[in-house]
């Protein structure tokens, strides 16, 4: 069965508002039967060093922990890709069949500056070969 869990520096940052929000997103998935990897969108911001953050909640409903080494994602909305980056976090580490909160940073440059990025959609390019 599908567990939500924090990250410590999230479990202790995070506002009883927030906190609520990601509880909510997560019963509303969790009972669902995906076999992959699912992103809820959480927030979408520009910070002061205008990277896009992009904070979602990531469902691994594998059997398989999910490790971000060399991930391309891609956020898009209907008509565009609007970013793309290559990650590799070697902090995030999500167990089998736990959905976990995560901000993902965009630097300048990676994305589409000018159009809407409010409403997009989080997904990995391409899994890598499990061994």
């Amino acid at each position: 069965m599908q567990q939500l869990q924090l990250e410590a520096s999230w479990d202790k940052a995070l506002s009883a508002q927030d906190r609520a929000h990601i509880e909510k997103l997560f019963n509303e998935i969790k009972q669902q039967h995906y076999s992959t990897i699912v992103f809820s969108p959480i927030r979408e911001a520009i910070n002061h060093r205008n990277e896009l953050l992009i904070t979602v909640l990531v469902h691994n409903f594998s059997p398989f922990p999910l490790t971000f080494e060399n991930t391309p994602l891609s956020y898009s909305n209907e008509q565009e890709v609007l970013a793309e980056q290559t990650f590799t976090l070697p902090a995030l580490t999500i167990p089998a069949k736990v959905s976990m909160p995560w901000t993902f940073i965009f630097p300048q440059g990676s994305y589409t500056p000018g159009t809407s990025l409010w409403n997009g959609r989080l997904e990995i390019q391409s899994l890598p070969e499990k061994k």
